[in-house]
Formats: C-alpha cells, structure tokens, sequence
C-alpha cells in the first residue's frame, strides 16, 4: 500500500472548483491539492461584474474573492494560474496541462479528479462578430475590455443582444453609465424563462427608464466600419441599430469537451452526467458547476442549471467526498434565482407553466397581486405572484414573483418549501413573521396558497389569465370608473356589475351558461364567485390575477 498522500486534481476554480478546493483541504489537512485555472484569476465574483462595469461595485479588487497567494498560504494549496487541463487519461489517472506562460506542456497525476470548467459565453456565427468592441461577459478580463470601451464611447449608444438574467443586468448598468441602450431578444418577451405575463412588467420598467426594446427578433449581422470596429447591428427583420460596442448575451454553452474525450457520460441536458456525490461515470472523476448536470426538484429528472449557488454548494459537497470517501448527497436545484431591473425584482424558482408544458408536467398555476406590507403602512408596492402545483396531490412544483419590494422573501420561502417537498397547504398555515412594515397579517404567500386551497378543495376554479373569453359570459365586477379606465382585455362583451350590486342584478345573468367573473386583481371576484355558486351558477369561474395580469396577458 503506498505512503503517498492522496492527490486531487481541480480543473477549474471560481465558484465550483474554489469551493471543491477548498473545502478538501478542510476535510484532508495531507491530502495533495492543485487547483488548475487556464485564466489569470482563480476565484472572482462572477456575478458581480456587470455592477463594477456601472459603478455599484467600486472597487475592482473587492470581485477578487480569493487570490491564488490566499489560497496558497492559508489553505497551502498548489494554485497554477493560467495552465489548461488539455486532455485526461482515466487509464493512467493523469491530466495533461498547457502552462499557457511557458508553452510547456507536462502530464499530473490523480487519485480524485473534480472538474469544474464552467462554461462559455454563446457568441454566433456571424459577419462582423469578432469585431473588437463586440463583447461577451465571462471572466475579469472581459469586464475590464468593457469598461475601457464604455469610457471610450463617442455616440454613447450600446446594443445588448439577449434579454436574460445576464442582457438585462448590463442594461440596467450600461444605462448607469449614460448609455442609451437597445436590447435585442429573439423571442417575443424578456427574460423568457419566466411566463410572458410575468415578465411584461419588466418590459414596461425598461421602457420606463429609456431603453428600446426590440422583441421576437433576433441579430443577422454586426454592422462594421472600413477599420473593422463594430458600428451597430442588424437585426433578421432588417432593421439596423447604431452602436458604439455590442454586447452579446445570449446564452451559455457547458464546456463539455475535455470529459467528452475522456470518454464520459454525457447527460440528457448537454452537461456531464452525476450522481447524488457528484461523481461522473468514473467514480475517480467528479463534476460540478455550469457544466454539470443536477437533479431537478421538480422532475427529478437532470438537468443543466447554470447558477452559483449550485455550483458552491455542488464543489463543496465534491470537494469532501474526494478527500474523505463520504458527504452528504447534493440536494435536488430548483433554479432559484433573482434580477433587478432598475427599480423592479424578477424572481422564480421550479416549475413556471411554460416549463412544465414543455416538459409535459401536469400542472395548475394560480396568480394574485398583493402588497408587500400591511397596505395602510406606507409605501406598500404591489407584488404579483404566480403560484405552480400538483393539481392532485397539491405539492409545490414552482413559483415566479414580480414587484419593487419583497421579491426575494417570498420565492425564497416557497423554495424552502419546495426543498421539503411541501404543499399549498402547508403553504397556507406558514407561520411568517408580520409587522405593518415588514408584511400583512395574510402574506401574499399566504394569498396565493389560499387561492391554491380553494382551487384543490373545489371552492374555486380558475383560469388562466390569457384564456380566450370569446362565447363566455364575462362579469366584470368592478366600479364602473375602473372599467372606463381599464377596460377588461379582449372582453368587449363583458357584463358590468360591481360586486356590492351582484345580489340585486344576479337576474340580469344567465344562470346556465359558463361564467367567468374578473375584477382588478381577483379578490372582488373571489367574492362574486361564492355569491353566484351559491345562488344556482353551476358553471362559474375566477380569472387569475383579474384585469391586471390579463392585460399583461393578452
């Protein structure tokens, strides 16, 4: 038996391997371990570089989380900078790295491999994209080409090409900046992981703050000069936006190739497959970070889910289990995550109803709009919330929220929730804490659950606020002043009774025929709902989120 100390090898630092690193070291004061990063920094704030590009972030060294020196002399790590793993032999259990300072290449033995590559930037193959103010947001150097290219900006016009998490933070800074910004998105609304009426709000805040959007059209070529500088954008619908630098943010693509080569499993989401140990199909050999695969809470099934909470969670747990033979098991990701956009939050987690249709997951969604503290208080501001459940068992499977104030809470707690595979149920007896500044006696949590209850217990049916209303009778229950206003979207044939009138003019409809009621929100047509069931209405059913999610809606 060899004296020798074990030896693990990292491929890759930032989130996942930084932390895998780490973390073996806390568990294995002997164990040998090197860390190769093929960029000058081996663990940076990824997700904080489009806020030093806008000046929130002041300093640049404080995105610099640990420095190889830090990670040398505390955790007497071999941090090698700027060496690429180029190719691993399982057979032999080495790893053949490019010193990209020297040129020389050498091969490294392991007992434990743990790769974390990452992933990279999408970048099309289009006339005019290696243009050198043509960007893409992945690593410190990037952030620093930026910000040289923003000072240097004449016209002060910038084109940012995909409206995801990514597209709408460098909105938001650019427009810090002085930029007047233009973003581009193929498909038809920002941010598409979330559902369309969802993110409408957030077209309207972008709007609201001067950027143009561009929607449902996607980027044919990057328009040039005679010295090959990028002046703009041409978009497949033929129109044309100046630009002083192009900002892609398209996508991501799992840096797979080296654990292709190496003969490993490849999962059905494009990453490389793992267990609960984040272990590949070479027990040896681990995985973890963008280009790793997850269990999907949902589903159960894998899935690619390219964030830095699972990836720190993820390098940790591989970290212990390389260095020790034993961990916990990496829980099931739910793809929590949050945006800001100027003075919106977007934020979701599991399952949205585009998703699940999607993947073919049977589901219910309920929406409601309520504030985010006690309304009497001062300066409650609206949340919307979509609620995604079992439609049998009730189960949580997903959430989305909207709102100036409190997202985070709420999709925080509905994740826990997820996490303990609980349900709407256990939803509405949550125990939150309230104040009038904090929150409401009935949380918007609270709300949603409610409305979930009612929908299992058969109390209340809803529909979706997109719904075609056409043959339906439609009863629009608020004041008429709020219908003049706002009128109920694609429902000219709406009936307009307010609820407090509904028991004296129930005559005026027809008792047979299939009702929907809507107000500004739901909870006025929650009432009109129980009153016409109860007086003979065998058909009748809420619209979700009233008029205000359905002219989002349609």
């Amino acid at each position: 038996m060899s004296d020798s100390p074990l030896t693990i090898v990292i491929v890759g630092g930032v989130a996942g391997g930084a932390s895998a690193a780490t973390r073996a070291r806390r568990m294995n004061e002997h164990a040998r371990i090197i860390l190769f990063e093929k960029d000058e920094y081996v663990s940076f704030a990824n997700c904080g570089l489009p806020y030093h590009i806008g000046g929130e972030i002041a300093k640049r060294d404080s995105l610099l989380v640990a420095t190889a020196e830090l990670l040398t002399q505390r955790f007497r790590l071999d941090v090698r900078v700027r060496h690429e793993v180029q190719r691993i032999d399982r057979d032999a259990k080495t790893v053949t790295v490019l010193n990209h300072t020297t040129g020389e290449t050498r091969n490294e033995r392991y007992d434990k491999l743990i790769l974390a590559p990452g992933a990279s930037p999408v970048v099309p193959k289009i006339e005019g994209a290696d243009a050198s103010n043509v960007f893409t947001l992945r690593n410190v150097a990037d952030m620093d080409r930026i910000n040289e290219a923003v000072a240097a900006s004449k016209s002060k016009r910038a084109a940012v090409v995909g409206a995801g998490f990514i597209g709408l933070e460098m909105v938001e800074q650019l427009a810090r900046r002085g930029l007047r910004t233009s973003l581009v998105e193929l498909e038809p609304q920002v941010l598409p992981l979330l559902d369309h009426e969802m993110a409408k709000p957030l077209e309207t805040e972008l709007g609201r703050n001067g950027v143009t959007l561009y929607l449902g059209d996607g980027i044919q070529r990057v328009l040039t000069d005679d010295q090959g500088m990028a002046t703009g954008i041409q978009l497949q619908s033929g129109s044309e936006i100046e630009a002083d630098l192009v900002i892609l943010g398209i996508g991501v693509r799992p840096n797979v190739e080296l654990a292709q080569q190496a003969g490993l499993d490849i999962g059905p989401s494009g990453g490389i497959a793992t267990n609960q140990y984040m272990q590949t199909s070479d027990p040896d050999v681990y995985a973890v970070g963008d280009a790793a695969e997850y269990t999907f809470g949902p589903t159960g099934q894998s899935m690619r889910i390219a964030l830095a909470g699972p990836a720190n969670r993820a390098g940790r747990l591989a970290g212990e289990h390389a260095a020790t033979g034993t961990s916990a098991p990496m829980a099931n990701v739910f793809g929590t995550s949050i945006v800001r956009v100027f003075e919106l939050c977007a934020a979701m987690s599991g399952l949205t109803a585009k998703l699940a249709k999607r993947l073919n997951v049977a589901t219910r969604s309920v929406t409601i709009v309520a504030d985010h503290h006690a309304g009497y208080y001062p300066k409650a501001a609206p949340i919307t919330l979509k609620l995604t459940f079992d439609p049998d068992t009730g189960k949580v499977l997903g959430c989305q929220a909207v709102g100036r104030e409190g997202v985070d809470k709420r999709v925080d707690v509905i994740a826990t929730a997820m996490a303990m595979n609980g349900t709407v149920r256990d939803l509405a007896g949550l125990d939150l804490a309230y104040a009038p500044p904090f929150g409401s006696a009935k949380d918007p949590i609270h709300m949603a659950a409610f409305a979930a209850c009612n929908q299992l217990d058969g109390v209340e049916q809803f529909l979706d606020a997109d719904v075609d209303l056409g043959g339906k009778q439609v009863v629009d229950v608020r004041t008429p002043r709020e219908v003049q206003k706002r009128p109920l979207a694609a429902a000219d044939h709406a009936v307009n009774i307010p609820v407090d009138n509904l028991r004296d003019r129930i005559g005026e409809l027809d008792q047979s025929a299939e009702t929907v009621v809507s107000c500004g929100i739901g909870l006025r047509a929650h009432v009109a709902l129980r009153i016409l069931k109860q007086s003979g209405f065998s058909d009748v059913k809420n619209l979700s989120g009233g008029m205000t999610v359905r002219n989002r809606a349609v």
